[in-house]
This record gives structure tokens, sequence and C-alpha cells, in this order.
């Protein structure tokens, strides 16, 4: 069996990109798109003020017109990033198939969310990955929506317990395995890879469905 191969440098394995409809215009959207690649590759802590204006072709005072800190600009993308994944997840709910039940719910979020992470991978890691770097002010609004999204994912599970769909000795770490999982695909996921979206988004529909005790997947 061929093992996948996995490229370190996240910034040249997948584009730059972020959802539509969120980039600010002009040199305030190149600093995030710019920032966000820098991040990707390097953290929050090993990128300057000076390597994202160089990279945005502005000098550092201008930078500084449109974003107070290194910090104010990773607190935008985190909250982008948990803004695209609370709008997906909600609307996973919305739309599941009315006649799925818990099943069809969980079979929803779950493809939403690891849809997200193929699609924004670098987005999804440094809003996971650098949320840690945030002040509690800058990171208050992203744990925000970082716990909704866990509401609704638990929310599904405790559902179909209750209803004997599923089959879960403990909710918060069935939970946890499956967000983990999906968030984990935006450290691999890439244009080289075997399999595409929604191969990866199938497949880890049923290994969700498992965990949560359905046996057929």
């Amino acid at each position: 069996m061929d093992v996948p191969t996995w490229e370190p440098r996240r910034v040249a394995a997948v584009a730059v990109a972020l959802p539509d409809g969120v980039t600010p215009p002009g040199t305030r959207g190149r600093i995030l798109h710019e920032a966000l690649a820098l991040y990707a590759e390097s953290g929050f802590h090993g990128t300057s003020i000076r390597s994202i204006a160089g990279q945005v072709g502005i000098n550092s005072a201008t930078l500084y017109a449109h974003y107070p800190s290194k910090e104010h600009i990773l607190a935008e993308l985190v909250l982008i990033g948990h803004q695209e994944l609370y709008s997906r997840l909600g609307s996973a709910i919305v739309s599941a198939p009315p006649d799925g039940g818990a099943a069809g719910q969980l079979a929803a979020l779950v493809r939403a969310h690891v849809l997200a992470h193929t699609e924004y991978p670098l987005l999804a890691v440094v809003a996971n990955g650098e949320l840690h770097a945030l002040s509690p002010e800058h990171a208050a609004p992203a744990l925000e929506l970082r716990t909704a999204c866990a509401g609704l994912l638990l929310d599904v599970l405790e559902h179909g317990s209750a209803e004997g769909e599923f089959r879960v000795p403990d909710l918060l770490l069935a939970a946890t395995a499956i967000s983990s999982m999906g968030v984990q695909v935006a450290q691999w996921f890439g244009p080289d890879q075997r399999c595409d979206a929604e191969q990866v988004a199938d497949a880890y529909v049923r290994f969700a469905l498992r965990i949560a005790g359905v046996a057929d997947g």
C-alpha cells in the first residue's frame, strides 16, 4: 500500500485562499492574504511585520495604517476561519434530509467540516494552530464560535443517542474524536493526494458514523 506523501511547507503544497466575500478590498485584503501564507508556513511568532509588508510590497508604516499590530491581522484571520466553519455547519444542519434522522445530520455536519478544511487548508491551519498566540481579548470572538460549532455536533450526538440511533458511551469524547480528525485534514490534504475532497469527505462520514455506533457506517 502506498503511503501518502506530506508536504511540510503547506504554502508550497496548496493555494493561499480566503472565503468569498470576506477579504477587504485593496491593501488591507492583500495584507490578510500574504499574512495567511506567512503564518501558515512560519507561524505567528516566526513572522514579522516587516516580512508581511515586504510580501505585500509596502513598508511597515503603511501596514500599521491598516492594522495596529500583527496580532490584529492574526485575530481577523482566525475569526474569518471560525465564521466560515460555523456558517457551513449551520447550513449543513438546516439542509440535512428531514427523514435522515440524527445520522443524516451527523453525516451533513462531518461532510461540511471536512470540505471546509480541504477548501481552505491554510486558513484552517492558522485558525486552529495559531489561536493560542492571541490575547484573551482577541481570541474571545473565535472561541465563542468554536464553542457554538462544538455545540452543534454535541446536540446531534445527544439526540441520536436519546433516539437509539447512536451508541455512544462518552458523548464528549466522541465529539472530540470526530471534530479532531476533521481538523487534521488541513494538515495533509492537497492536490498531490490520491483522493479528492469529496472522497475524503465520504470516508470521514463513514468513520464518524462508526464512532457514533452506527454499525454499517
